[in-house]
């Protein structure tokens, strides 16, 4: 080496935890375009636990059309590949790591897609599920059998509750918070009684809510601490007439006093007020801002 001249080093002799902060800066797609295949240090950097505590899909949405038999949803060959091919590639470098895992409400997972995930990270203890249409009932089943230590749910609504509550109640004893994305009718209400009667947070935002439902949660909840009911729209009387309340009345305040939080919202001058009765207790979520759905006014729920 002449005098003067610096050695020169090599990416692969950067420190492996300054390689790991700067891939942290990284969106999923660029993290897994090919970087941990640069060097064995780079793929060490890569698969680093701190990259993998929460895989994020919620940025993906599958192609499809809407079809008038079960699973009642087409969906394009190409976003199947792309799913597959980024679990693929994900799960393999997070290597079990990761804890939190989020899927868009419109991106809709088949059965050996979610059993291929639920077996490649059996330590989740939160999961933002996507659209049910492709799930069966013994996909998400098996699913929950492997996510023992799962402590928290965000899932849209299901025409027959029991089944996933029951698996949720015999196999995750730390599960404590849940999350409903739809209609949260006398059905839901009575099987969450029946099987998850320990539930500390719920949050039923933004829906059609009866007042007898209502009264089931906080009657028969009984180690439930916090309840969301912002923006909801409270009828008095299923199934019709629906009188939808202004305001909630002393009897419903006074079961609800013994919570350590009770968030609603039920003003008029409310845009997210508007807009649930504006989809008629249905929220279409699609119409608004893109992220919109994943508000929530329970921090831990928030997305």
């Amino acid at each position: 080496m002449e005098e003067g001249d610096c050695p020169v080093r090599r990416w692969e002799d950067l420190d492996i935890d300054i390689l790991v902060k700067i891939f942290q800066s990284f969106d999923l797609f660029e993290l897994t375009s090919g970087l941990a295949q640069v060097c064995s240090a780079w793929r060490l950097a890569c698969s680093d636990q701190l990259l993998w505590k929460t895989l994020d899909l919620s940025v993906l949405k599958s192609n499809f059309i809407k079809i008038p038999l079960e699973p009642y949803v087409y969906v394009d060959c190409q976003s199947d590949t792309t799913l597959t091919r980024l679990l693929k590639i994900c799960l393999n470098l997070s290597r079990g790591n990761i804890l939190t895992l989020i899927f868009h409400y419109n991106l809709y997972v088949s059965d050996n897609q979610l059993t291929y995930t639920a077996e490649r990270c059996p330590r989740l203890k939160r999961l933002v599920m996507p659209a049910w249409n492709r799930i069966k009932k013994t996909g998400i089943c098996r699913a929950i059998r492997i996510w023992e230590d799962l402590e928290s749910l965000t899932m849209p609504s299901i025409a027959n509750p029991p089944y996933v509550m029951e698996e949720i109640a015999r196999n995750c004893k730390k599960f404590a918070e849940l999350k409903i994305m739809g209609t949260c009718d006398m059905l839901f209400a009575n099987t969450l009684v029946e099987f998850l009667p320990n539930l500390k947070v719920l949050s039923v935002r933004c829906t059609m809510l009866s007042k007898p439902v209502l009264i089931i949660i906080l009657d028969e909840l009984k180690k439930l601490e916090v309840l969301n009911i912002s923006h909801c729209l409270i009828t008095e009387v299923p199934p019709a007439p629906k009188k939808i309340l202004t305001k909630l009345d002393e009897s419903i305040l006074e079961k609800a006093s013994r919570l350590r939080k009770f968030i609603t919202c039920m003003s008029e001058s409310c845009i997210m007020c508007q807009r649930t009765r504006n989809d008629e207790g249905l929220m279409r979520w699609y119409k608004y801002e893109e992220d919109l759905w994943k508000v929530d006014e329970v921090r831990s729920l928030a997305i």
